[in-house]
C-alpha cells in the first residue's frame, strides 16, 4: 500500500505535540503534558502515548524536532532544554523499534527552515534562513534546496556569537524584555497593541539588535529569504521598521534590496517542519 502520510513530533521541555500530516496539511493534532522532571523512560513513554494516538498504517514516516543537541546520523539525543534526565537517549532507535517505521530527528531550528522550505513561504527558495526569535536565538539553513546542518547539527548558532558585552541571544530573544524590563515580551506585545508609547519604544529598540543579527546572517550565509519565527516573531510589525533602518548601513547595499525578510504565515509550523525532515531526507 502506498504510504500518503508522515508525522511530526515537536519535543518541548514541558510538553510534546504531534501532528498527522497529510495532502501538506495537518489533520490531527495532540498535545501532552511531559513530566519534564521525570526520568528518561517516563518522558518517552508519554512520546510514545501521543505518537498512538494520532498514528494509522498511512503514515509513511516519523519527523521529531527536538530543542537540544543531538547526533541526527545516529539519532541521539544527548541534551533537551528542560528536561535534565536526557543525556543521551538513542530516540531514533526506540521509535524505530516501536512503531517500524522510520524515523527522522533534527533540532528546533532545522526543522523551523525545513518546515518553511517544504510547506511554508520559503517554497521554491533555494537559499532561505529560519531565523527563530523565541527563548532563544538560532536559525535552520536552506542552502542550494538542501538543509546544512554542518558538522555537527551546530550550524545557524548565530545567537552565540558575540554581541555587544554578551551575545545575540541576550539581546535578540523573548529574554531581552526581562533582562532590560523585568517584563515579559508577551506583557510589551500586549501594550504595544494598544498603543503603548514605552512599549512601542522597546520594541524599537529590540529591531535595531536583531537588525544586527541580520547583518551578520547576511555577511555569513547570504541567503534569499530569512522567514522569523518563534514567539517574538509575532510582534513584527512592532519593530519591522527598526529592524530595515537598522541594516541601511550595511556594506553591500544592492542585496537590501532583493532580501525578503518576514514571519511565519504557518500556526504549527514546529510540527510542520518535523514531518519536513522525511522530505529532506528523501
Amino acid at each position: 500500500m502506498l504510504k500518503h502520510s508522515l508525522i511530526g513530533v515537536d519535543l518541548g521541555g514541558t510538553n510534546v505535540r504531534c501532528g498527522l500530516v497529510q495532502d501538506q496539511e495537518i489533520q490531527k493534532i495532540v498535545s501532552r503534558k511531559i513530566p519534564s522532571a521525570g526520568t528518561e523512560q517516563e518522558v518517552i513513554h508519554e512520546i510514545i502515548r501521543s505518537l498512538e494516538e494520532i498514528m494509522s498504517e498511512n503514515v509513511a514516516a516519523i519527523g521529531v524536532g527536538v530543542p537540544g543537541i543531538l547526533d541526527t546520523k545516529e539519532g541521539i539525543v544527548y541534551d533537551v532544554q528542560n528536561i535534565p534526565s536526557w543525556k543521551a537517549v538513542p530516540l531514533k532507535d526506540i521509535l524505530e523499534q516501536h512503531f517500524k517505521l522510520p524515523v527522522y530527528l533534527n533540532n528546533d531550528a532545522n526543522c523551523f527552515a525545513a518546515g518553511e522550505w517544504y510547506y511554508g513561504s520559503g517554497k521554491d527558495c533555494p537559499d532561505l534562513a529560519g531565523l527563530i526569535l523565541g527563548t532563544g536565538v538560532a536559525a535552520g539553513l536552506i542552502c542550494n534546496n538542501k538543509l546544512y546542518e554542518g558538522r555537527n547539527c551546530g550550524a545557524g548558532e548565530f545567537g552565540m556569537l558575540p554581541y555587544l558585552n554578551h551575545n545575540f541571544e541576550f539581546y535578540c530573544s523573548g529574554n531581552f524584555f526581562s533582562h532590560f524590563y523585568q517584563r515579559s515580551g508577551e506583557e510589551f506585545f500586549s501594550l504595544a497593541r494598544a498603543g503603548n508609547p514605552e512599549a512601542l519604544n522597546i520594541f524599537n529598540t529590540y529591531g535595531k539588535h536583531v537588525a544586527a543579527v541580520v547583518k551578520a546572517m547576511l555577511y555569513a550565509i547570504d541567503p534569499q529569504k530569512i522567514i522569523l519565527g518563534g514567539s517574538v516573531s509575532k510582534a513584527y510589525p512592532f519593530f519591522k521598521e527598526a529592524l530595515w533602518k537598522g541594516l541601511q548601513d550595511f556594506a553591500y547595499q544592492p542585496v537590501l534590496q532583493h532580501i525578503q525578510i518576514q514571519p511565519t504565515e504557518l500556526e504549527n509550523i514546529a510540527v510542520l517542519g518535523a514531518a519536513a525532515l522525511y522530505h529532506h531526507q528523501n
